[in-house]
């Protein structure tokens, strides 16, 4: 999820206001008092939650060598970095390093040329504005601003069912799109696409800001790009929305529910690389087929293709690491 941090000064009631309800993550006030009666958000002021120095370091790029102190900051803490004429290199070459890069912008523009250095973009945007309008316009490309991950078109191998388990259902704070869902596994290096509970069913209503996950022990994809155990979302923390060609969005994860449900065991296969997951089994439930469409894993069989993301090396507590693991 990437920061969003609005400064207002001088006070300005109404750019605040569109600030938090754009999704801002701090506001840059003169001090604490002008925000807290609006909302309960982190503030960067003297008096603030988040302090200079201690929270974040604040530079200007004149030169290669406020460029590498930045790049130093940004080993630890975030950066708020500034150029003096906007150009990019100088940020390409601190987002190759970090991903605590926060760009200081003027206007939705600049935000969006940050947000596109070398694809993955800035780790935040702190703009500089007071205009209302701009504030929106900058907070719709940060929503926007998921990314996009390879999605790959694996042939599934074998269903079958594996008695009653623990399942995961993810309700979230935000509705999904037909075609859309989230990237769970039993592995850390190979996800399937389940769908969210968007279509239309004779027995039940649809429920489009969920996800029925899938079991306990499997890893979901997180918008930091890690993975983490599905036992372990929680009310508050935040999820990742995939559509069916790879787009990406962070949601806010609203409530989880675990139950005792039949289970099938799915895998698929590419180019000789095995996917697979455990997941309820029920017409409700359904992978993302390669044109998009959601499919209901009763109604698949061996031999259909179904998207997943395929990644290299292991993880270790969520993170990639350049080492040799064997999961089955």
């Amino acid at each position: 999820m990437k920061e969003f941090w609005v400064d207002i000064r001088p006070w300005n009631k109404e750019a605040a206001l569109a600030a938090i309800e754009g999704g801002a993550t701090a506001l840059l006030l003169n001090s604490s008092e002008e925000g807290r009666s609006l909302a309960r958000i982190p503030i960067i002021a003297p008096d603030g939650d988040l302090i200079e120095g201690r929270d974040f370091h604040r530079i200007e790029i004149i030169d290669k060598a406020t460029e590498e102190q930045a790049a130093e900051y940004a080993r630890l803490d975030r950066v708020i970095v500034r150029t003096t004429d906007w150009t990019v290199i100088p940020l390409e070459n601190l987002v190759a390093v970090s991903d605590r890069i926060i760009a200081e912008v003027s206007d939705a523009h600049e935000a969006a040329v940050a947000l596109g250095i070398l694809e993955k973009g800035v780790g935040g945007i702190l703009l500089n504005s007071q205009d209302p309008e701009e504030i929106r316009s900058v907070a719709a490309l940060l929503e926007a601003d998921g990314g996009t991950l390879p999605l790959l078109p694996l042939t599934i191998t074998r269903i079958t069912p594996v008695g009653v388990g623990d399942r995961v259902c993810i309700d979230t704070c935000s509705l999904f799109d037909e075609g859309e869902g989230m990237l769970v596994g039993n592995t850390s290096s190979a996800l399937l696409l389940v769908a969210a509970e968007t279509l239309e069913n004779p027995y039940v209503s649809p429920r489009p800001f969920r996800v029925n996950a899938g079991a306990v022990h499997m890893y979901i994809l997180s918008p930091d790009g890690k993975t983490r155990y599905l036992s372990e979302i929680g009310s508050g923390e935040t999820g990742c929305a995939i559509t069916g060609e790879g787009q990406s969005r962070t949601v806010s994860v609203g409530r989880v529910k675990i139950e005792r449900r039949p289970l099938l065991l799915v895998e698929a296969e590419y180019e000789g690389r095995v996917a697979s997951a455990v997941i309820q089994n029920a017409e409700t439930v359904r992978l993302i087929g390669e044109d998009g469409v959601a499919r209901s894993v009763v109604e698949l069989k061996e031999g259909d293709r179904v998207l997943g993301h395929l990644m290299t090396g292991g993880r270790h507590f969520g993170v990639a690491i350049d080492e040799t693991i064997l999961e089955r």
